[in-house]
């Protein structure tokens, strides 16, 4: 690692924002996390149940509402590199409070871009977004494909994302874009699909799979996203997007079918089929060509792999999760 650099993450409670701060923690860096909110419950905090002493320093900050609190840090304690993960996410409750959405993700993401503009020590800003900006697609979607957000989630992230576009060109301000689809890893929020599977498995809930689980996807564990996200931090060209994904489609019923056999248990009788749901998200399916031809990055953990580091780390944690929110729990 180049011992200059020193990394302020943006949305450390973030289930990405967390594994990437373990991440490079474990590598010896220093590293100043921040998030709206206290540090959440160890179990989703792999720098927490990992043990790595001192190494992630944590002050909440939230940038909607505490940007001079973030320029005294800066100013503190200079980190080289920023990553930023903060930002209101849900696509489906996008809907109910859009202007939440817009507030966070445009305003107060301008306002920050603006303050990391007129900061000296910045070589590189991570931009952490998401393939929901290009609507809806077919096939493998590359890094020019054009914009065509259909929701409020995916407006305020389009926004955002060409408001950076317009500081790299006029002030060759140093952005860097990422996008993922479908990360899952240990520490994930319980409301998503692999993780839900598990808890409900080992509770034994009956788990409700809407449409019987037909869309295809590509999940990619989140220890090889954080090391696409710090090859990109530290050799991404400035103004580019890098896709970090893999090539292994599956559907979520086959996925469902893989975690209960590792669990060993039967599909009938852990899951209910319910109906379709209405706008049911889109697949993305990414192709990350770009990432592995100029950085030299590879994913490495396979899904089964991938499925059981999660098991494993809900067997770690049972007593606590079954007393843990999971449902997405909105904040303004």
């Amino acid at each position: 690692m180049a011992a200059h650099e020193k990394y302020l993450i943006l949305g450390s409670n973030s289930f990405s924002g967390a594994t990437f701060a373990d991440f490079l923690a474990a590598q010896g860096h220093d590293v100043m996390a921040t998030s709206r909110s206290e540090e959440a419950h160890q179990a989703f905090l792999p720098y927490k149940w990992q043990d790595r002493p001192g190494k992630v320093r944590f002050k909440p900050i939230d940038l909607n509402h505490d940007l001079e609190a973030l320029k005294g840090l800066l100013a503190s304690e200079r980190p080289t590199h920023v990553v930023n993960f903060a930002a209101q996410s849900m696509v489906g409750e996008s809907w109910l409070y859009p202007d939440h959405w817009m507030m966070t993700n445009v305003v107060s993401n301008v306002r920050l871009h603006e303050m990391l503009r007129n900061y000296d020590g910045l070589e590189r800003y991570v931009h952490v977004t998401t393939p929901e900006v290009y609507g809806s697609t077919e096939g493998w979607v590359k890094e020019d494909t054009p914009f065509n957000p259909s929701t409020p989630y995916a407006v305020s992230r389009a926004a955002s994302d060409m408001s950076l576009r317009t500081y790299f060109a006029n002030y060759q301000f140093p952005v860097v874009f990422t996008r993922a689809a479908n990360v899952y890893g240990p520490g994930q929020q319980l409301y998503r699909i692999i993780p839900r599977t598990i808890v409900a498995a080992m509770g034994g809930q009956k788990l409700r799979l809407d449409g019987g689980g037909k869309s295809i996807r590509v999940f990619i564990h989140m220890t090889d996203v954080s090391d696409a996200t710090l090859k990109v931090a530290r050799t991404g060209i400035p103004g580019d997007t890098y896709h970090i994904s893999g090539y292994e489609l599956v559907s979520i019923r086959t996925l469902v079918e893989m975690i209960l056999k590792r669990l060993g248990k039967s599909f009938d009788d852990c899951v209910e089929i319910g109906p379709e749901r209405p706008g049911k998200d889109t697949a993305y399916t990414l192709d990350s060509l770009k990432l592995r031809t100029e950085l030299g990055w590879r994913d490495t953990v396979s899904l089964e792999q991938g499925i059981d580091d999660v098991i494993r780390w809900a067997e770690r944690f049972s007593g606590d999760l079954a007393k843990l929110p999971a449902k997405y729990n909105h904040k303004p």
